[in-house]
């Protein structure tokens, strides 16, 4: 199943116990949903609620659109990702990423800012790609990859909800983060993807102010 292995390639990437299974908290009938979201236009979405009063329980359930699901299932990005399914790899990649950050965060005790949700997902998509680009084509180093995914991205204003800056934020500050990761890997052909590697685990661990201080010494 598609998503228990994209759950799998970034588990493994960031080397996350994470127990729970991504399709146990699946929704894909909006009537499923609270009222509140029940008309959002997006394809993904992370409801998370907290019940009680002592809000020590996280309550999450993950949206995905049927139809995105039925694509990605007859064109299979784990199988061949290519301009056609990209688009759908990436919703869906950024739907388990905020499953997974706040899982993993939760069971953690710890609080997870909208901010760094979005900005995660951002690194994930470039690092999951990445690893399947080169996992599927050895010979090719994918140096489009980063262009597409943050230079002719477009932030939907329909969807966005009044949050427009903090996805530009969010964005920025992925980008500059994956240009760093792309001129390591790019510069030593990928030989230096377990020093990549333990650098998006350290990454990934950090606290959302650490994450954007670590960001800013980059440049």
């Amino acid at each position: 199943m598609i998503l228990t292995r994209l759950q799998q390639l970034i588990g493994g990437i960031y080397d996350l116990g994470v127990a729970y299974d991504v399709y146990d908290f699946l929704v894909t009938d909006r009537a499923c949903l609270p009222p509140q979201v029940r008309t959002r236009l997006s394809a993904e979405d992370l409801i998370v609620a907290q019940p009680g009063e002592s809000g020590e329980e996280v309550a999450m359930s993950l949206y995905l659109d049927p139809a995105l699901l039925e694509r990605l299932g007859r064109e299979d990005p784990m199988v061949r990702l290519h301009d056609g399914n990209v688009a759908d790899w990436w919703i869906a990649l950024e739907g388990v990423s905020h499953f997974l950050y706040l899982a993993w965060n939760a069971s953690h005790d710890r609080p997870v800012s909208l901010l760094e949700l979005e900005m995660q997902a951002e690194v994930d998509k470039y690092v999951a790609s990445y690893w399947l680009m080169r996992r599927q084509s050895p010979e090719h180093f994918p140096a489009e990859l980063r262009r597409l995914l943050f230079d002719r991205s477009r932030i939907d204003q329909r969807l966005a909800d009044g949050r427009e800056d903090l996805y530009r934020h969010a964005s920025g500050y992925a980008e500059r983060f994956c240009r760093r990761l792309e001129q390591l890997l790019h510069g030593s052909r990928g030989g230096s993807e377990v020093e990549v590697l333990a650098e998006l685990r350290r990454f990934y661990r950090y606290t959302n102010a650490r994450k954007r201080a670590h960001i800013e010494r980059l440049a």
